[in-house]
């Protein structure tokens, strides 16, 4: 199956996106958010985040490694590995424990952590395009597949 691509002209369309992830993963998945700094990876988990019910700030994880967000329903780990030294670092904070079939795993710079995280249902690829970004949304499970077949038929409505 091919990704699922789209325009997104500015933040506001950039969270909308993020919630409508949101309403996508909300029975638990583990996503990979790679791109430029800047390119909208903290914004889109703004919107994943507040998509899933939390009515607070969002803010990027970047010296803590992980903020994480207990909600009714599901709980969220916001992972931003930019600063990590040594991927064994992740083991040394129990990052096994974070993931769970029911969590959701949002992971910003996913390349400084293999070997200690799971693989992603999606692999979530952020792109300048101009004076927008571009989302490109992969599949890398057989959840992955499912999300980006109702995605794609979503957006087709």
């Amino acid at each position: 199956m091919s990704p699922f691509c789209k325009a997104l002209e500015n933040e506001e369309s950039t969270v909308l996106m993020g919630k409508q992830l949101a309403e996508l993963v909300r029975g638990g998945a583990v996503l990979y958010l790679t791109g430029d700094l800047g390119a909208g990876k903290t914004t889109l988990s703004r919107g994943i985040v507040q998509g899933l019910g939390h009515n607070g700030k969002v803010k990027s994880p970047t010296y803590t490694l992980v903020e994480p967000y207990e909600l009714p329903d599901v709980n969220v780990y916001h992972f931003d590995l930019y600063r990590l030294g040594d991927p064994e670092e992740l083991e040394y904070m129990g990052i096994r424990e974070y993931f769970n079939s029911d969590s959701i795993c949002i992971i910003e710079w996913p390349d400084k952590g293999m070997g200690f995280i799971p693989k992603p249902d999606l692999d979530i690829e952020m792109h300048y395009q101009n004076d927008a970004r571009k989302i490109e949304i992969t599949a890398r499970s057989s959840r992955g597949l499912a999300l980006v077949e109702k995605l794609q038929r979503d957006e087709n409505k």
